[in-house]
């Protein structure tokens, strides 16, 4: 049986490699996607997703909840004020299904608005600051909790 694991992104993340390379590294998202699947074992699939559209983002994580399905978020933006996002992904911990929130640079080194997030308090987890590391980090954690 395969394991699916979503890997979901949210705005401007499909600029990476050239957006800022100084802070988010010099990979494309494509690059870390293609890390991560080389990374699993056979009978895991990562399913990586990107979009800069907040209801499509919820979306998502309503089909990560209907389908149970693991989810390694970066919110990117939407870390920081969407309410709408975090209570979708409360869905995913009331269903019990793992939820680790990613970020390439760690945002409490950074500005001011950027240390706080709507989603954490509803997250198994967060990893941030390690670059594309972070998203391995949480793709880690999700294969060893699922027992």
């Amino acid at each position: 049986m395969t394991t699916t694991i979503l890997v979901l992104n949210g705005p401007n993340l499909g600029r990476l490699g050239t957006r800022e390379p100084e802070v988010y590294g010099s990979e494309t998202l494509d690059d870390i996607g293609a890390g991560l699947a080389a990374s699993v074992p056979d009978d895991v699939e990562i399913d990586l997703r990107q979009t800069d559209d907040e209801a499509e983002l919820i979306g998502w994580i309503h089909e990560a909840v209907d389908r149970r399905l693991p989810v390694v978020l970066n919110p990117a933006a939407f870390t920081h004020y969407s309410y709408a996002l975090r209570d979708a992904a409360a869905q995913l911990k009331q269903a019990g299904v793992p939820l680790v929130e990613v970020h390439l640079s760690n945002p409490h080194t950074r500005e001011t608005f950027r240390h706080t997030s709507v989603i954490s308090g509803v997250a198994t987890g967060v990893i941030a600051g390690f670059g594309a590391d972070s998203y391995r980090l949480a793709v880690d954690w999700v294969l060893r909790s699922r027992g």
